[in-house]
Parts: C-alpha cells; structure tokens; sequence
C-alpha cells in the first residue's frame, strides 16, 4: 500500500464527483449518481485497490447500485471493495453485501455471515433504516442481544 497520500487535484475531484452523486442518489436518481461516482473511480490511479478513497467510491457506487436495483453492479463493485483498503470489518459493506447475498436465494450461509459481520460491527442501529426483513432473517439464524 502506498504510504503517500492522492494528489490534492485527484482528491478534490473525487470529493466533488462524490458530493454530485451523492445529491443525486438523494434524490432517487441512482443511475445519474453512479455516473457520479464512476467518474471518481476513474480517476483514482491504479493499482486502484492501494487507495482509500477507492474503499468510498466503490461503497457508493454499490449503494447507489443496491437501492437503484441494480444487484449486478452492486455486486460487482463490493466484491472489488472488499479488496481496498479498510474495507473488510466496515460494517456498512458488510451490511450491503449480505443484503445482496440474501437476495440471491442460493447464497443464505454467505448471507447471514455478512449480515452478523456487520451487526457486531454497527449493531441493530445499522439496520434501522433497512428493510426489516434482513435482520428478521439474521435474528433466525443467531441469538442477537
């Protein structure tokens, strides 16, 4: 990993493409947003799994993607992110992760360890806004206090 930091143009700009995306994705227009987010993970120089701010990018763009529909990119872009740095053990990833993993019936097992990764991580507070179902199904399969 590189112990140096993005260049302050490549930073800003990703910070912009980021903050136009995420007004975006506010507004519902999630296809727009992961336009947004695109052009900032364009930018980000390669190995592009060395930088932090590809962790954010990509967990963008799969939110963006997760709550548009669009379960393939979602995908996509959170099994690259689990390959950035800091990605693994946050528990927002997690969340989404085996949220889409549950949503593809053949994966369950893959599912409830995302889920309960990202319960130990964010506890019941990072399910609040989500559908219930998610954590009806986790609390299936563990004991959760």
């Amino acid at each position: 990993m590189p112990t140096n930091q993005l260049s302050p143009q490549i930073h800003e700009a990703i910070q912009h493409f980021c903050a136009d995306g995420d007004k975006l994705a506010s507004d519902g227009q999630y296809e727009a947003a992961i336009a947004e987010y695109n052009r900032a993970w364009e930018i980000i120089p390669e190995p592009k799994n060395h930088w932090n701010a590809a962790t954010w990018v990509l967990a963008a763009i799969a939110d963006a993607a997760f709550l548009g529909g669009y379960n393939t990119s979602a995908r996509e872009a959170l099994d690259f992110a689990m390959t950035c740095p800091g990605a693994v053990g946050n528990p927002f990833l997690h969340l989404r992760r085996g949220q889409l993993l549950f949503d593809l019936d053949d994966q369950q097992d893959a599912a409830a360890d995302e889920l309960m990764r990202a319960y130990m991580g964010g506890g019941a507070e990072l399910f609040a806004a989500e559908d219930g179902r998610y954590l009806a199904f986790l609390r299936a399969r563990a004991t959760l206090d």
